[in-house]
């Protein structure tokens, strides 16, 4: 089977010099069709910033990064930018959506960019929105949400769509314990039916959802197991 994502010797540098910090050294990560995969590890290790480059947000230092065989390098920003509309759908820690649109334009905007008629990308939009349980908010502003409603509407935009790649990054950070597990729970479904997920966060009973936990260090992949092992990769012990 191959991978959905594959990440190839990555290196990700920022400045130069005496300044200079290696976020990633040569980081290999795969991940398949119908697979969670949870990234763990302690502040700076590097998780965002895989989560970054996997989705072509910014482009590594060196390596090389691929979507459903496409190579991130190759495509140019363009082509970048029309796969995070078809193919990656991205939960972001800042919810990123655009104050003067309301939840169901905010959803529907990335498949009307495609080329999808208004009326099909809204009726998209409603359906996202239902899974996530915020359908009754579809034409509510962003400003006249909370926090974790707002979020509910990032993960709705990120899932819209045939998304082949989910990439989540902390996206339950904002919701209560039950909205949580409810959105790890759709998350879990959408890989079931073939996605490709990768979630980025920092608590062991949200890897459990995961088939598999990589942990990240200093940039390196320290650790590639099974979920049942989030526990103890947190433990300070494992650190």
């Amino acid at each position: 089977m191959n991978p959905v994502l594959q990440l190839t010797d990555v290196v990700r540098t920022h400045g130069t010099g005496p300044n200079e910090v290696r976020a990633l050294r040569g980081v290999s990560f795969a991940a398949y069709p119908g697979e969670l995969v949870a990234v763990m590890g302690p502040s700076g290790s590097g998780k965002s910033t895989l989560l970054t480059i996997a989705g072509g947000l910014d482009q590594p230092t060196s390596g090389t990064v691929t979507v459903e065989g496409v190579d991130l390098g190759r495509v140019g920003q363009q082509g970048r930018a029309r796969m995070r509309r078809t193919s990656i759908g991205y939960v972001f820690q800042g919810f990123n959506l655009i104050p003067a649109l309301t939840a169901a334009e905010n959803v529907a905007l990335p498949r009307e960019l495609d080329g999808i008629g208004p009326r099909q990308a809204h009726a998209e939009a409603r359906r996202a929105l239902e899974e996530v349980g915020i359908l009754d908010l579809a034409d509510r502003f962003p400003d006249n949400m909370s926090g974790g409603q707002q979020q509910r509407v990032a993960i709705a935009r990120a899932v819209v769509g045939e998304r082949r790649l989910i990439l989540a990054d902390e996206p339950t950070g904002a919701l209560d314990t039950e909205t949580g597990e409810g959105i790890l729970q759709l998350l879990r479904a959408r890989c079931d039916a073939g996605a490709a997920g990768v979630l980025v966060t920092h608590e062991a009973r949200h890897a459990a959802w995961a088939d598999r936990v990589v942990f990240l260090r200093d940039g390196v992949v320290v650790d590639e197991t099974g979920a049942d092992r989030a526990e103890v990769l947190t433990e300070p012990a494992a650190r």
